[in-house]
């Protein structure tokens, strides 16, 4: 750990046995957990989600899995109204894939519940690939959307109505890929954001926080979890003030002149179960600040990534993030 993130003495959790992973010589890690996978199923005609997979950049093993509402096929001969395009990025900066059945089965709920296309995005994992490796496969998926032929992509996704979301670790890439993009819509035409969805978002900061010292061993994200994969995904040799991690640092996030001169929203949710609360309230308060519009949604109780766990706080969530959009 960096000298100036020492754990306090009362933290009890080992962070290589919570994450489950072992460090190897080369700077790479061995994991030794793997949730269950499920394959794509485009044409099955019980599921009430159809699925594909798309290779984007096979150098880098990059790819994504389209989630189309059956009932959006179903109707296609009887309607021209075309969804909204959610474009999501997993948790987990060090590990998850996106065809993990809790991220699949996630996606699949969002997509039939808030009636939109949803585009998974499998980017590459730190450390063997260091931020802003993530944040560039993230920009490439935009790049590679725009110009797509795929038939679910032409024929049912409003490219004009895109939506960045990520959960976790996927809600900072979410951040730092918007922002990106924000300096380049024209390049990204026909593809127009309208908004970053951040749910429970992973950020951090050289300051411990009053909510992560509160919940300093909080078995769902403990403070030497959170500490251990920043090690392992910022780039070598920075700290936790670092962009990439803490946004929120001296004047706040940069940049925000696009995002505002758009119209750009942003929805935060978190929950002050969740260690990550105190950041994420700074950041909707610094972003407000700055002019952009932000609709934050912070719960009392829970944990991070309730939703994934929990389907009756994921329909919550599902009925928020409905109304953002259809208000967007």
């Amino acid at each position: 750990m960096s000298k100036n993130q020492n754990l306090p003495p009362n933290s009890t959790v080992d962070p290589y046995s919570y994450l489950q992973i072992v460090q190897n010589p080369d700077g790479s890690i061995t994991r030794l957990f793997q949730l269950p996978t499920i394959a794509a199923a485009p044409d099955e005609e019980h599921l009430k989600v159809f699925t594909k997979d798309i290779p984007i950049n096979p150098t880098h093993n990059t790819w994504i899995r389209i989630f189309l509402p059956a009932q959006a096929l179903n109707q296609n001969s009887s309607s021209t109204t075309k969804l909204p395009l959610i474009i999501y990025f997993h948790a987990g900066f060090i590990m998850y894939r996106a065809s993990d059945s809790i991220n699949h089965d996630f996606c699949c709920e969002l997509a039939a519940q808030v009636y939109a296309v949803v585009v998974s995005l499998e980017y590459r994992l730190a450390p063997e690939h260091r931020l802003p490796a993530a944040y560039n496969d993230a920009v490439e998926a935009l790049h590679f959307i725009k110009r797509s032929d795929d038939v679910w992509l032409r024929d049912f996704a409003d490219l004009s109505k895109c939506f960045l979301m990520g959960t976790s670790a996927g809600g900072n890439i979410a951040y730092h890929a918007g922002f990106r993009a924000s300096l380049a819509v024209d390049e990204l035409e026909p593809l127009k954001i309208q908004g970053l969805l951040l749910h429970h978002p992973f950020f951090g900061g050289a300051r411990r926080t009053e909510s992560e010292l509160r919940l300093l061993n909080c078995p769902t994200l403990p403070l030497s979890g959170s500490d251990l994969m920043w090690d392992l995904a910022l780039p070598i040799g920075v700290d936790r003030d670092h962009k990439y991690c803490n946004p929120t640092v001296g004047d706040g996030p940069d940049n925000c002149d696009p995002i505002i001169s758009f119209g750009w929203r942003i929805f935060i949710a978190g929950c002050d179960g969740d260690p990550l609360i105190d950041r994420q309230v700074e950041l909707a308060e610094k972003l407000n600040k700055k002019g952009v519009e932000v609709v934050a949604k912070f719960g009392e109780g829970d944990y991070h990534n309730v939703e994934l766990m929990d389907k009756s706080k994921a329909e919550v969530l599902f009925n928020l993030l409905k109304d953002f959009i259809e208000q967007s």
